[in-house]
C-alpha cells in the first residue's frame, strides 16, 4: 500500500495540538503509548504497533479496539523500539513523507536513536521531519527551504562528522560556504530575517533544529 504521509505519533511527550496537522488522507500509526494518545481524542489508528508496556490491559483492548490493525510484539524479544518498528511500517508503504511527534522525551538515549531515523529517511528518498510544540527538526544533505514556522530559533548541527559548503541565506547570521565540525555550536540560535530562508550544503548531513522555549 502506497500512501502519500504518514504520520507517526510515539510515546514521547505528545502535544494535542500536533493533532490538528492530521489531514484527511494521512496514514496514521500510533506507537505503544502513541496509540492511546490517538485514541484517547478520538484518531482512529490505521496501525497501531509496538510492545504496549506502557499501557494497561484495559488501554490496550481499547487501542485494539478503535485501531484498524494492530501489531503486538513481545517487550523482551525484540531488538527495535516501538518507534523504529513504527518507522519501518511506515517506509514499508513507500509515502512521500513521513512526520513523527512524540519522539523528544525524558529518555535522551530514544532521542538521539529517533534524529538517526531522519537520516535513514533521507538515504531512502523520502521526506521526514520531527515535529512537536517546542521543535520542527529536519535534515539538510543538499539543499533545503526553511519555512517560518512560528519558531524562535534555528539551528544548524552536523549530523555527519563534518559537513562543508554550508550557505544560508535569509537569516540573521548568514554563512558562506562555512565548515560545521561536530562539538562546534557556531551555528546555534541563528534567527529567520524573512517568511523562508535557504540552506546550502556541499558535502555531509546537518540537522536544521526550529526551536523554541
Amino acid at each position: 500500500m502506497t500512501v502519500n504521509r504518514v504520520l507517526i505519533f510515539a510515546g514521547g511527550r505528545l502535544d494535542p495540538g500536533m493533532l490538528r496537522e492530521v489531514r484527511p488522507n494521512d496514514f496514521l500509526i500510533g506507537a505503544d503509548r502513541g496509540a492511546l494518545f490517538l485514541v484517547e481524542h478520538g484518531m482512529k489508528p490505521d496501525l497501531a504497533v509496538g510492545d504496549f508496556d506502557s499501557v494497561s490491559e484495559e488501554e490496550l483492548e481499547r487501542i485494539r479496539t478503535y485501531s484498524i490493525e494492530l501489531l503486538a510484539c513481545d517487550p523482551v524479544d525484540k531488538d527495535l523500539t516501538d518507534t523504529e518498528l513504527a518507522f519501518d511500517h511506515a517506509v514499508r508503504r513507500n509515502p512521500a513523507e513521513i512526520v513523527l511527534t512524540g519522539v523528544i522525551g525524558t529518555r535522551l538515549d530514544h532521542t538521539l536513536a529517533n534524529l538517526h531515523m531522519l537520516l535513514r529517511a533521507a538515504e531512502q528518498g523520502i521526506t521526514c521531519a520531527i515535529w512537536d510544540e517546542y521543535n520542527y527538526i529536519t535534515l539538510c544533505g543538499s539543499f533545503s527551504q526553511v519555512e517560518d514556522r512560528g519558531y524562535s530559533y534555528v539551528s544548524l548541527l552536523p549530523l555527519t562528522p563534518v559537513v562543508t559548503g554550508i550557505t544560508l541565506d535569509g537569516f540573521m547570521y548568514p554563512l558562506h560556504n562555512a565548515t560545521l565540525r561536530i562539538g562546534q555550536s557556531l551555528a546555534v540560535s541563528n534567527q529567520l530575517v524573512a517568511s523562508t530562508g535557504t540552506v546550502h550544503v556541499g558535502e555531509g548531513w546537518l540537522l536544521i533544529i526550529q526551536s523554541r522555549d
